[in-house]
């Protein structure tokens, strides 16, 4: 039934609160039905609202998708809202039906409490509901709809046949997800959770049934057309029959019968052409139960004539007179008889009738009996066949997944099948393509080795005519010698020959750079063989040795032409100086002169031919090593595209790598987030100020580290380092997991709750900038922006991580001691350290010592008590020996840490420059010295009577307390696998070790006197004493609560004071 009360006062400022704390404890973990009070508190609010955005927006803030229970009670509690709030519920609902399809991601399978398959159905079944209010916005949630609309409704006939038809289907789903409800019990359990969500199903299926016959009856009166309305009709009847057996099974919850009212419908269902809505009239007796009718009484039998007499006077004689008496006494007796006969037969038939009458009764009572048993063992199949059913059906619905998951899996294989055939024959092609131009290669070598074998013919044979004409020229020379005579002609010879040299310098030249050409072609054909196989280094060294020795042998043959020719140079200078001389005679010898000038120029033409023939070779070799570089600069082309698909495949993989690793971290901040809003979590109750302000350092150092990182992977491209952002994410999500934790502990020192808030809200601005930049460095994010862009998005990011560390540094310095800072000290920081270190260590030796007097002391105790200080004494001197041990390695830690972190600085810089690091270290130090010299006191006096057991174990747990200060004192700047920092975890945990064996003995101590105590005959007390120790142990029982709250409360007190002033 809808809220439709009037409008309210209401108090507006408060509501939205009031409707938070409602929507928390109606979706809580607890494994119970949703509260009436809370869920009616929802409806009310959207029907003095007139809106239900402020519902939608509480109920996704709620963490219910961290339980499947919280997130199936958050689907009773939107249906109930949906049902029963303001009209315009339905329509805001329709802008979240992605939210409520995004609920069944929070459980997968069947959940760790078998909630899986239910969510995923309530789900489909409220968008169901909705789909149905989207398409019939008229309907409200519990389909209430008057007469006199559904007449207005089904005034078109397809309209009224298709609205039937869609409230069939929505009423279809209803019974399958109430069969899965059933199916889903759990024995043993009282499921209560689950029985509650049958509520909205039984009230929207009766509104549904009601309004179904109310259509169809308007239907058979509007059409008369009783074969087109023969579906509706069978499906209105499996529906009926569905109902009837879903409210029976309802009514046998006792659960759900204390909620709400079962309807109960009759066996069959109603007459759909009647105008009446009247229920139908209970069915007609068996035929085997009609009772037989009565037999009819059988006709008393007919009295017997009484034959005239004849007629005397009976008075003119006594013996007529009694001869008349006497026949009226024998027909008075025989009447009588008569009488008595038909009472007897009477009775004897009422007799028979009776009996008959309970026999049939007794047959009939049989017949119900065997009836009843019957129904009760169809309804047990029936409800084991719902059950199979519900099973069936989820076991095909995982089915169904399954498939699909194989079909997927069947369409990636035949992907991946593909993609390898592709590689396959794609390798195949390289490998046919690396043949050939092995081939191609080999033919080439052949073809080079043949051209160098050529070449070293043409050189041996260049080599034989320079050889021959060397022998020619001397010979020339000779004849020149000896044609002095002809110095008219010499002149002419003269400059023929320069003509000549000047020539074959030339050539030369051309032949040099022809060279120079056919090395350049050789060392780009090595450079190109350079990225192929193996196999061929060894052809190729071949070919560069042959190619070398050829090299040599030009440059030999070079060096020799060189000679050649500086010797004709001195010989021509000879030459010119006997010319002077021989003048004279050259008109003589002028004839001569011609002969030789043709001798040296057919030399000359024929050297100018082997020249040529030259070129032609080379300008061939030429051609033929350009095209192999256009071919090997092809397949370059060919395996850069290889090479750049493969690079950019793993720059994608890698970027991928960095997102998931992102996300991680924004995952774990987030978890740190909801632990310091979970009032389960109290935080880390024995952080202090100085632990948290090492702690937000220690956090603002790893931002700046991974914002490095980070910025030199931009700058280095894919070649950058990804494995340090990988190791600084995680630094930095851990780093400020543990700023959350601490921050939430110090909340306890604050003296007001305003600055617990502000010190919770700084936490949290600085985990959500942390989170937001995490996900402002997504690969997605950034991959349009250029690297100034992505660097200014880092910068950007790591500030306002630090500015809101600063924050919450500037208010944890308020519960800072308020001694002052070492960091504006003028004195030797690194002497003030090792002086209070010295001094700790000093103080664990001093307790040490006491510890053994105390051990030689006068042992005038009973048996009982010196094994306790035995005991006592020997789990105390466990103690310090093990704080010693943690003293050293602390020692140890910090020289490490100092000595890895100074650089090039001093100590007293490092100290200086990490002054809240520096701090914590002394303050934890102290705090151990401290609470040892307490509990060696404590145990001092437990053994000579002054202190009590109780002490001790607050002693041990002090000790406890202020050896993890320590540990995590030096753990905020200890490097990744240090072996100090596992030495002092080692120390650490023998120091917890000891301080648990000394509370155990305590411990059991204090049980045994305890029982020793404790031995009272409660059978020997009067009634009134029993009743009299009974008050007194309560009355001890509440002074003693009351004065444990006193003590919590001034040791709170205690401890905010002593930390601020100390």
């Amino acid at each position: 039934m809808a809220y439709t009360g009037p409008s309210r006062n209401v108090d507006l400022s408060k509501t939205e609160s009031e409707l938070a704390v409602n929507i928390r404890k109606a979706t809580s973990i607890e494994e119970t039905a949703p509260k009436r009070k809370h869920v009616r508190s929802c409806i009310v609010y959207t029907w003095d609202h007139k809106s239900s955005q402020s519902f939608w927006a509480g109920m996704k803030v709620q963490p219910i998708l961290a339980d499947e229970i919280q997130t199936f009670k958050a689907l009773q509690c939107i249906h109930k809202v949906l049902q029963e709030g303001a009209p315009v519920t339905l329509k805001e609902a329709q802008q979240h039906t992605q939210w409520i399809e995004s609920l069944t991601r929070g459980v997968s399978g069947e959940g760790l409490r078998g909630y899986g398959p239910l969510i995923r159905e309530y789900v489909y079944f409220l968008l169901k509901k909705l789909q149905f209010h989207r398409h019939h916005p008229e309907f409200n949630g519990t389909f209430e709809y008057e007469e006199y609309i559904s007449l207005k409704t089904i005034n078109d006939p397809n309209e009224g046949y298709e609205t039937i038809s869609d409230l069939a289907t929505l009423q279809d789903q209803i019974d399958t997800f109430q069969k899965l409800i059933f199916a889903h019990f759990r024995p043993g359990t009282n499921n209560e959770c689950r029985i509650s969500a049958l509520v909205p199903l039984v009230h929207e299926s009766y509104g549904i049934y009601k309004f179904l016959t109310s259509m169809l009856r308007a239907m058979h009166q509007t059409l008369g057309d009783d074969e087109a309305l023969e579906p509706l009709r069978k499906r209105y009847t499996s529906q009926h029959y569905r109902l009837v057996k879903f409210y029976y099974e309802c009514s046998n919850l006792r659960y759900l019968t204390s909620l709400i009212t079962v309807p109960k419908l009759p066996q069959d269902p109603p007459n759909l052409q009647s105008e009446d809505d009247k229920p139908p009239a209970l069915p007609a007796r068996p035929a085997n139960e009609i009772p037989k009718p009565r037999s009819p009484s059988p006709p008393p039998p007919p009295a017997k004539a009484v034959e005239p007499q004849p007629i005397n006077d009976f008075w003119s004689t006594q013996e007529a007179q009694n001869q008349l008496q006497q026949q009226q006494q024998r027909q008075y007796e025989e009447e009588q008889r008569r009488l008595q006969e038909q009472l007897e037969a009477e009775r004897l038939r009422q007799q028979q009738l009776q009996f008959s009458q309970q026999q049939e009764f007794e047959r009939q009572q049989a017949q119900q009996a065997e009836a009843q048993r019957l129904a009760q063992e169809q309804l047990l199949r029936d409800q084991y066949e719902r059950q199979v059913q519900g099973k069936l059906a989820e076991m095909e619905r995982d089915l169904l997944n399954m498939r699909g998951q194989y079909e997927r899996d069947q369409l990636l294989l035949e992907q991946y099948d593909k993609k390898v055939k592709a590689l396959e024959i794609e390798l195949q092609n390289v490998a046919l393509n690396a043949q050939q131009a092995a081939a191609s290669k080999d033919d080439l070598i052949k073809s080079l080795q043949e051209q160098v074998s050529l070449w070293k013919s043409k050189y041996d044979s260049l080599a034989k005519l320079y050889s021959q004409l060397r022998s020619e020229h001397l010979d020339l020379l000779q004849k020149y010698k000896a044609m002095q005579l002809k110095a008219s002609s010499a002149q002419e010879a003269i400059d023929k020959r320069e003509k000549l040299e000047r020539e074959m310098k030339t050539k030369n030249l051309e032949l040099a750079d022809m060279i120079r050409e056919r090395d350049r072609a050789l060392f780009d054909l090595d450079r190109s063989k350079g990225g192929n196989k193996d196999e061929l280094e060894k052809l190729q060294r071949e070919l560069r040795l042959a190619i070398d020795r050829a090299d040599a042998a030009e440059k030999s043959k070079g060096s020799e032409f060189s000679v050649l020719i500086n010797k004709h140079t001195r010989e021509v200078d000879d030459l010119n100086r006997v010319l002077r001389d021989k003048q004279r005679q050259l008109d003589e010898l002028s004839a001569r002169t011609k002969d030789g000038d043709s001798d040296l120029q057919r030399l000359l033409r024929d050297k100018e031919d082997e020249i040529d023939v030259m070129q032609e070779a080379m300008d061939q070799l030429i051609r033929e090593m350009k095209e192999l570089q256009d071919a090997a600069g092809e397949r370059d082309l060919a395996t850069g595209n290889q090479i750049d698909n493969v690079l950019l495949d793993h720059i994608g993989k890698l970027n991928g790598l960095i997102d998931s690793v992102l996300q991680s971290g924004v995952k774990r901040v987030d978890d740190a987030l909801y632990e310091l809003e979970s009032p389960m979590q109290a935080g880390n109750q024995n952080a202090t100020a100085a632990y948290l302000l090492s702690q937000l350092e220690k956090a603002g150092l790893s931002a700046t580290e991974f914002a490095t990182s980070f910025n030199n992977f931009i700058a280095d491209g894919p070649n950058g380092d990804h494995s340090a952002i990988i190791k600084t994410v995680s630094v930095l999500a851990s780093a400020i997991s543990d700023v959350l934790v601490n921050a939430k502990g110090i909340t306890r020192l604050a003296p007001d709750e305003k600055k617990a808030d502000a010190i919770v809200n700084a936490a949290r601005l600085s985990a959500n900038a942390t989170a937001k930049f995490f996900n402002n460095l997504m690969s997605f994010r950034i991959i349009d922006y250029d690297d100034d862009a992505k660097i200014g998005i880092v910068v950007a990011g790591n500030h306002d991580v630090h500015q809101n560390l600063q924050k919450l540094s500037k208010l944890t310095e308020a519960f800072a001691p308020k001694g002052g800072s070492l960091a504006n000290q003028s004195g030797n920081l690194e002497d003030i350290v090792d002086r209070e270190l010295g001094a700790a260590a000093a103080a664990i030796e001093a307790a040490a010592a006491r510890l053994s007097k105390m051990a030689n002391r006068n042992r005038d105790y009973d048996t009982f008590e010196l094994e306790i200080h035995d005991s006592i004494l020997n789990s105390a001197i466990a103690i310090t020996t093990a704080i010693t041990a943690l003293i050293k390695a602390a020692t140890d830690s910090q020289r490490e840490i100092v000595a890895q972190g100074k650089g090039g600085g001093s100590r007293t810089a490092f100290y200086k420059r990490n002054n809240r690091w520096t701090e914590g270290l002394i303050s934890a130090a102290k705090a151990v010295a401290t609470s040892t010299n307490l509990l060696i006191e404590t145990a001092d006096g437990v053994i000579v009577g002054r202190n009590k057991l109780e002490q001790l174990i607050v002693a041990c747990n002090d000790v406890t307390a202020s050896t993890a200060q320590l540990v995590a004192a030096s753990r905020v700047k200890a490097t990744f696998m240090s072996k100090t920092q596992d030495r002092l975890e080692g120390a650490s945990k023998a120091v917890n070790s000891a301080c648990r064996s000394l509370v155990k003995q305590v411990q059991d101590i204090i049980k045994a006197k305890a029982s020793a105590d404790n031995d009272v005959d409660y059978t020997k007390l009067s009634s009134h004493e029993f009743k009299v120790q009974e008050m007194e142990k309560q009355v001890e029982i509440l002074e003693l609560t009351n004065a444990l709250e006193r003590a919590r409360k001034d040791l709170g007190e205690m401890r905010k004071h002593s930390y601020r002033e100390e």
